[in-house]
C-alpha cells in the first residue's frame, strides 16, 4: 500500500513511519524541511511539502492510497491546527487516487461520563486545555466535511509516550479507555500498530475511535 504521512519527524509519526514499513508499505512522508528526517529505508522517499498549502498537499498526496496526518503545530500557537486541517482536507480532496484520510486526534475530547468530555474536567492538565480545545474544533471540521472518501480520527490514551511496542491494545470509539486501575495510557509504539492496523482493515470508517490498554 502506497501511504502519504504528514508530521513524520515528531514522536507519533516516526513511530507510525516504522511501523508502516515493518509492513512492508510503501511510506511517502511529507515534510516541510526534508532535512529533519533521518530515517533511510527503500520504501521511503521524502518529499518537500506544506500542510498550510492545499495545492501542496494535492500535488504530493496525489497517487496514494491514504493520508495519514500526525501534524503538530507548534508550541504557543496550537490555534494553527485549524488551519492546517481545513488545509489539509482541500488538498486530499483534489489529490488524484486517494481514497482515505487518517488524522491523530486529541485525547481531550474523548468523554470520560456520558456528554462530559476529559478536556471539561479537572483531570485534564491546563497546560494541555489549548490543545484540546483546538483537536475538538479539528475533529468538528473532518466529522462536517463533504470529501468524498473515508476519514478516520484515532485519539490516543490520556498518556501517550515512547515505549515498549507490544501489539496488544483495547478500541473504544467515543469514551477514554482505561485499566483496571483507572489509567488511561498507550505507547507511541501500541499507537502506531492501532493505526497501521486501521490502515489495513478499515474497520472504523467516517468514525473517531481510541485506543489504550
Amino acid at each position: 500500500m502506497k501511504i502519504a504521512l504528514i508530521g513524520g519527524s515528531g514522536s507519533i509519526g516516526q513511530r507510525i513511519v516504522q511501523e508502516a514499513l515493518s509492513r512492508g508499505h510503501h511510506v511517502t512522508i511529507i515534510a516541510h524541511d526534508p532535512s529533519h528526517i533521518a530515517t533511510q529505508h527503500e520504501y521511503l522517499t521524502v518529499v518537500k511539502g506544506d500542510i498550510l498549502n492545499p495545492e501542496s498537499i494535492a500535488e504530493t498526496a496525489s497517487g496514494h492510497d491514504v493520508v495519514i496526518s500526525a501534524y503538530g503545530p507548534p508550541e504557543g500557537n496550537r490555534g494553527q491546527l485549524i488551519e492546517a486541517t481545513r488545509s489539509l482536507l482541500a488538498g486530499v480532496k483534489r489529490a488524484h487516487g486517494v481514497r482515505r484520510l487518517i488524522t491523530v486526534g486529541g485525547a481531550g475530547t474523548l468523554e470520560v461520563a456520558p456528554g462530559v468530555q476529559l478536556l471539561d474536567t479537572v483531570f485534564l492538565p491546563k497546560v494541555w486545555l489549548p490543545s484540546a480545545i483546538a483537536h475538538r474544533e479539528a475533529n468538528m471540521i473532518i466529522q462536517d466535511s463533504d470529501l468524498g472518501l473515508d476519514w478516520t480520527i484515532l485519539s490516543p490514551a490520556m498518556t501517550i509516550a515512547p515505549g515498549e511496542r507490544t501489539g496488544s491494545y483495547r478500541t473504544g470509539t467515543d469514551q477514554l479507555v482505561v485499566d483496571e486501575n483507572g489509567k488511561s495510557e498507550i505507547s507511541t509504539e501500541d499507537y502506531a500498530v492501532a493505526l497501521l492496523d486501521e490502515v489495513e482493515h478499515q474497520r472504523f470508517s467516517r468514525q473517531r475511535f481510541t485506543v489504550g490498554y
